[in-house]
């Protein structure tokens, strides 16, 4: 379980989050993901660190409870797109504020962790039994650097890879454990369990309302516009006009798109028809003195 430990202060829970992904993007130019699972993570020669840094010592993982604590808490949400930065007008006070609900010093897994912070409402949590099948995983470790690792971070396996890796390396793994959880996610939504999970959070409007006035307040699905991660963002799907929109809120814009995928919303309503409503017929007409302005 991971302790949070954020008892200390606010300005320390806040990482460069900007620095991580821009490290993130330099290893996925520079390096074939499909070798992912051997990467020499100490800028070592292979040799010297063969068994040290194999993965499997890295799954055995010995009693480090306390290292541990001190390395999780290095824990953030990563913007995932780097063409979908935070403005450099927001507020200091914003960057500030805690990202994570919930009480201090609370024991939770990496999943809730994950679920529960700021701007990661749309995601639901996904069970350890679906993220252990392999069958789930399948093509997945060749698009997620730091594979093993990450999946180990996700399913709170204890290992002691946070002591041997340099401050940099951890939050690439971090980093990769965010992207990683994202494309199972994707998947998971699309079972039945999944649509369950999500048709509750539809219901409790946490994925929004449409902003377009004749959809009088449409809640909305999540939807992607491409399969592909880094592409781009989320955007919400209204179900009475058939449109997209950005998210309200700017923690949510900088979601990955490919965490939710471009056939979720679609076959959510195909699960669920009494949800799809008939689309609205009411359009604005655009007026001035009061007359209808002629379309030439």
């Amino acid at each position: 379980m991971y302790n949070r430990g954020r008892g200390s202060s606010k300005a320390a829970m806040v990482v460069d989050r900007k620095r991580i992904n821009e490290a993130l993007d330099k290893h996925l130019e520079r390096s074939s993901p499909s070798t992912s699972k051997g990467l020499n993570l100490n800028g070592e020669d292979n040799s010297n660190n063969k068994d040290r840094l194999s993965a499997q010592s890295m799954v055995t993982g010995s009693n480090t409870g306390g290292k541990q604590e001190a390395s999780h808490q290095r824990y953030s949400r990563s913007v995932s797109l780097s063409n979908n930065r935070c403005s450099d007008e927001e507020s200091e006070t914003d960057s500030e504020e805690s990202d994570v609900r919930g009480s201090d010093g609370e024991d939770t897994s990496w999943i809730s962790w994950f679920c529960n912070l700021r701007g990661n409402e749309f995601f639901c949590e996904v069970d350890d039994d679906y993220i252990q099948d392999d069958f789930n995983l399948c093509g997945l470790s060749s698009q997620v650097p730091y594979y093993d690792y990450a999946l180990d971070l996700i399913l709170d396996v204890e290992s002691s890879h946070g002591d041997m890796f340099t401050e940099e390396q951890n939050e690439l793994v971090e980093s990769a454990a965010e992207m990683l959880y994202g494309l199972i996610h994707a998947r998971c939504i699309l079972t039945s369990k999944g649509m369950g999970a999500m048709l509750e959070k539809y219901k409790n409007y946490d994925f929004g309302r449409c902003p377009r006035v004749y959809c009088c307040g449409q809640p909305c699905l999540p939807v992607g516009q491409s399969d592909i991660p880094r592409s781009s963002t989320v955007k919400i799907y209204c179900p009475k006009c058939e449109d997209i929109y950005y998210p309200r809120s700017k923690y949510q814009g900088n979601i990955d798109g490919a965490y939710f995928g471009t056939t979720f919303p679609h076959l959510f309503l195909m699960s669920y028809p009494h949800l799809k409503l008939q689309k609205p017929s009411q359009s604005y007409t655009p007026r001035v003195f009061g007359f209808k302005i002629h379309k030439p």
